[in-house]
């Protein structure tokens, strides 16, 4: 494929040619492609256009008489502008690079903030949007290892676990991109806002849809697509069988890219759809980022060395009670045989350490 810079007036055009009736994005590419240029395409005379192979007679006549009204498109760069977008064509160097080589890349993307280099590593982090204890902590502890060494978490502004994952990312330091299911200028959900400006600041906010698209069910699973194809590999934190992450997942996998699942627990509706991508060996089972990167013969920029912290006989008496399921504090103080002034000040320290992480309801729990 062929690299051009567009300047606006031909993105104008660009965006003119995909809202004619019948020439969507794979009959764009194509007219793109052969043309090299949008204004060749609407220069084009009826001979020329029935070379281009996968245009039909109709297609044609429509691109022919189709009124030439650019109102939309100025509206479009007009809506871009006041929340500070851009636009990026499949034909333009700084085109994410993985997403160029999928079947079905979009012919243009909206995005705010900044793309990714070709050098960057980019790994998917998705899963349900209601993620029970484990999955929160399981996707904080992944995100904040991809961080650490210089990866961007991808993922997809949804509730749970993908904003769990960009907002990781971004605490640790880290990059991160967001996939949306609807134009730059439609935040969903919508509480979601302060989150997606911290992504623009810290990554990129990407889109296929034009702005002012609300989001919509048959949307989603084209902006899945997205998330695996921009990225090396997928992993799945949690999702049921029927749950959305497990599009992504067959997309990752329709990609030729590599899919990752974090087991969960068999007796858990929200983790049946991840243990059986696992069982039927659609994914492979991952306990850590070193997994997947080995997996994927990467290496990160950065390399990690974690030291354990010394504890004291009190802190490790408490750390041996503590797992990554909630403990009240009255427990933990029947199990150590400790004073509650003395259970929390070594709790405390605990925190400080790293080690332990309080819950609402003054229940603690080991961090991974």
């Amino acid at each position: 494929m062929f690299t051009m810079s567009f300047d606006e007036n031909s993105i104008r055009e660009l965006l003119y040619l995909s809202t004619i009736p019948g020439v969507g994005a794979q009959r764009l590419r194509l007219l793109i492609n052969h043309f090299n240029s949008p204004s060749l395409v609407l220069k084009a005379t009826a001979n020329e256009l029935v070379e281009v192979k996968g245009v039909d007679n109709k297609t044609i006549r429509n691109i022919l008489h189709h009124p030439r009204e650019f109102n939309f498109c100025a509206k479009q760069f007009d809506l871009l502008k006041k929340v500070n977008g851009k636009i990026a064509t499949l034909w333009d160097d700084d085109y994410p690079y993985l997403l160029k080589k999928i079947y079905d890349p979009p012919p243009f993307i909206f995005y705010t903030g900044e793309l990714p280099q070709k050098s960057d590593i980019l790994i998917a982090i998705v899963g349900t949007r209601i993620p029970s204890q484990y999955g929160k902590l399981i996707t904080e502890h992944f995100s904040k290892e991809l961080a650490e060494r210089n990866i961007i978490t991808v993922s997809g502004l949804a509730r749970g676990i993908d904003s769990i994952a960009h907002s990781t990312a971004i605490s640790t330091g880290g990059k991160t991109i967001a996939i949306i299911g609807s134009g730059l200028d439609i935040i969903y959900p919508p509480e979601n806002k302060k989150l997606f400006n911290d992504i623009s600041n810290n990554g990129a906010v990407i889109s296929e849809f034009y702005m002012g698209e609300s989001p919509e069910a048959a949307y989603f699973p084209r902006r899945n697509r997205i998330i695996s194809g921009i990225s090396s590999g997928t992993i799945i934190i949690e999702s049921a069988i029927d749950g959305g992450a497990l599009i992504t997942a067959r997309s990752a996998l329709d990609q030729n890219r590599e899919v990752f699942c974090v087991p969960g627990n068999i007796n858990e509706k929200k983790s049946s759809g991840t243990n059986k991508l696992i069982q039927d060996g659609g994914a492979k089972l991952v306990t850590c980022i070193d997994d997947v990167l080995q997996e994927l013969n990467l290496s990160s920029s950065k390399e990690i060395i974690k030291t354990k912290p010394e504890l004291t006989m009190f802190e490790q008496l408490i750390v041996d009670k503590l797992s990554i399921d909630p403990k009240h504090i009255d427990l933990l103080a029947e199990e150590t045989s400790l004073s509650q002034s003395d259970l929390l000040v070594t709790l405390l320290s605990l925190e400080f350490k790293g080690v332990v992480r309080q819950l609402a309801g003054k229940s603690f729990i080991l961090e991974l």
